[in-house]
C-alpha cells in the first residue's frame, strides 16, 4: 500500500546516508569505541566488532529502514498501519512507542555528556588545559561535572542546538545540516588521524586495532562486541526508521543499509586511529574508560606540539558526532506530536525539547546535588541510561526482527526490499528471524548481568 509522508522526503539517496550515518555515529564511535577497543584486547574485539555488525547490524538496519519506508509516518503510527496491513493487532503501535521514548530518554541524558563535549571545545581553545598537571586534568573535570550550574548552561545550549535544526523541518532542517556537518566530522577526523600520525606512536596503534590476539578473547568482549554492534547503528530507539520514512521507494535499502555500516565502521576505527597514537606516544592507558577523552588525552594535548588547536578540534569533532545524533533522537517525538495533534513542527518541537531538557536536568544533578541520591544503587543518569539502553533498546530490538522477520508477511517484506538476488533475500531473512534476535538477547541478559 502506497503512502507518502506529511513531513517531506530527503532529496537523494546519499543524503539519506549522511542523515543515517549522522544518526548511528556519535559518542559511542568516537568516544565508547575506543576505550571498549582498549578494554577488551584490540584488534581481536575490533574483528568481532565487524563480524557482529555483518550478522546482526546490518539485517536490523535493513528491516527498521524497510519498516519506515513502507510506514512513511512516526514509528508509532507507521506500525500501527502495517500492523493493519497485515491484519495483526494494533497493540503492535506500542512497539513504536517504546522507541520513541527510548530515544528520548536517551537524548535527556545525552545532552547533558554532549554539553561536557561543547564546553571543552571552550576550554581547549581558550588555553585553560595549557601545561596542566595530571592531577589538574582530573580536578578540571570534576569541577565541571560538580557544577550544577555549569553543566545546566552547556546542557541548555547543546538543546537549543538540536531543537533549532528539527525545528525547521525535513529539508530546511535535518537535510541542510547533515549536508554540511557529515562532510565536516570526516574532515576533521581525517585531521586528527594525520595529528597522530605526526606526533602519536600510529604504528602501536596499528598494531594493536590490527594485529589480533586471540588469546585475550573472552566470553565478555563477544557480549561486548554484540552490545556495541547494536548501539552503534542506532538500532531500536525509532531514529532510523523515522528516517526510512523521507527515503524515496527507488532507492535500495540494502545497498544503502551496507553503506551506512560501513561508514559508521570506517568512524568507529579512524577514531581509534585517532586516539591510540596519542595514548601510547604518552603512556596513558588504553583501558581507563570515559577518563580516556575527558582527561587522560586533555593532559596529553597540553603537552603535544599545536595540542590548544588539535585538542579543540578534536571536541568539536566530539560535539558535530553528538549533535547529529542528537537531532535524531529528537525528531521522532516531534514527528509524531506533528501526526498526531496536527501541530505546527516548530510548536511541537518546542515541548519535545523542553521535556527532553527538563529531563536531563535530573542527570546533570546526579553528578552534583543529586549524587547520593539511588534507585536500586544507581542514581538518576545511570537509572536513565539502564532503562532506555540496557532493557527498552534490546527489548525494541527483538520485538522488531519479529515483526519483520516472523510477523510481516514474505510478499511485503520482500516488496519494500526490492532485493534483486532471492539468495540475498534468504539469507537476510534467515539473519532478521534467527540470528539478530539471538545476538539481541545475549546482548540484553548481559546487560542485566545475567551472562
Amino acid at each position: 500500500m502506497a503512502r507518502s509522508s506529511i513531513h517531506g522526503q530527503w532529496s537523494s539517496r546519499w543524503v539519506f546516508i549522511l542523515a543515517a550515518t549522522g544518526s548511528a555515529v556519535g559518542l559511542g564511535n568516537i568516544w565508547r569505541f575506543p576505550y571498549l577497543t582498549g578494554e577488551n584486547g584490540g584488534a581481536a574485539f575490533v574483528l568481532l566488532y565487524l563480524g557482529c555488525i555483518a550478522a546482526v547490524g546490518v539485517p536490523l538496519l535493513m528491516a527498521e529502514i524497510m519498516l519506515g519506508r513502507r510506514g512513511r509516518q512516526s514509528p508509532i503510527h507507521s506500525f500501527e498501519s502495517l500492523a493493519q496491513d497485515e491484519s495483526l493487532s494494533r497493540n503492535w503501535r506500542w512497539l513504536g512507542a517504546m522507541g520513541v521514548v527510548a530515544g528520548f530518554m536517551i537524548l535527556s541524558f545525552y545532552s547533558v555528556v554532549a554539553g561536557w563535549s561543547l564546553a571543552y571545545v571552550f576550554y581547549t581553545g581558550s588555553g585553560m588545559f595549557a601545561d596542566i598537571t595530571v592531577e589538574g586534568a582530573g580536578e578540571r573535570f570534576n569541577a565541571m561535572i560538580g557544577s550544577a550550574e555549569t553543566l545546566l548552561a552547556w546542557h541548555t545550549v547543546f538543546m537549543v542546538m538540536t531543537a533549532i535544526i528539527v525545528g525547521r523541518g525535513v529539508q530546511s532542517g535535518l537535510e541542510q545540516a547533515v549536508k554540511y556537518l557529515m562532510p565536516a566530522l570526516f574532515i576533521l577526523l581525517i585531521a586528527m588521524v594525520g595529528y597522530a600520525m605526526g606526533t602519536g606512536d600510529f604504528g602501536a596503534a596499528i598494531s594493536y586495532l590490527f594485529h589480533p590476539d586471540f588469546s585475550k578473547l573472552t566470553n565478555k568482549t563477544v557480549l561486548e562486541a554484540l552490545g556495541q554492534a547494536f548501539f552503534s547503528l542506532s538500532l531500536g530507539m525509532g531514529a532510523i526508521l523515522t528516517y526510512g520514512s523521507y527515503l524515496s521507494d527507488n532507492t535500495s535499502i540494502p545497498h544503502t543499509s551496507v553503506i551506512i555500516a560501513l561508514a559508521d565502521t570506517a568512524v568507529a576505527l579512524l577514531a581509534g586511529l585517532a586516539v591510540f597514537p596519542i595514548v601510547f606516544a604518552y603512556g596513558l592507558e588504553p583501558s581507563s574508560g570515559p577518563g580516556l577523552v575527558f582527561v587522560s588525552l586533555t593532559l596529553a594535548f597540553a603537552h603535544m606540539p599545536f595540542g590548544q588547536v588539535f585538542g579543540c578540534l578534536f571536541f568539536i569533532l566530539l560535539t558535530v558526532a553528538a549533535w547529529t545524533s542528537a537531532i535524531s533522537l529528537l525528531e521522532p517525538a516531534t514527528a509524531w506530536l506533528v501526526e498526531r495533534l496536527k501541530w505546527r513542527r516548530r510548536h511541537a518541537v518546542i515541548w519535545t525539547g523542553t521535556i527532553a531538557w527538563v529531563m536531563g536536568i535530573g542527570s546533570l544533578l546526579s553528578f552534583n546535588h543529586w549524587d547520593s541520591v539511588k534507585f536500586f544503587g544507581k542514581n538518576f543518569f545511570d537509572s536513565m541510561e539502564f532503562i532506555s539502553t540496557s532493557v527498552m533498546l534490546p527489548v525494541g530490538g527483538l520485538l522488531i526482527a519479529v515483526f519483520a522477520g516472523w510477523r510481516m508477511s514474505r510478499a511485503s517484506s520482500s516488496d519494500e526490499l526490492r532485493m534483486q538476488s532471492t539468495l540475498g533475500y534468504s539469507v537476510w531473512r534467515v539473519l532478521t528471524r534467527y540470528v539478530a534476535p539471538a545476538g539481541v538477547v545475549l546482548v540484553f541478559l548481559n546487560a542485566l548481568g545475567i551472562l
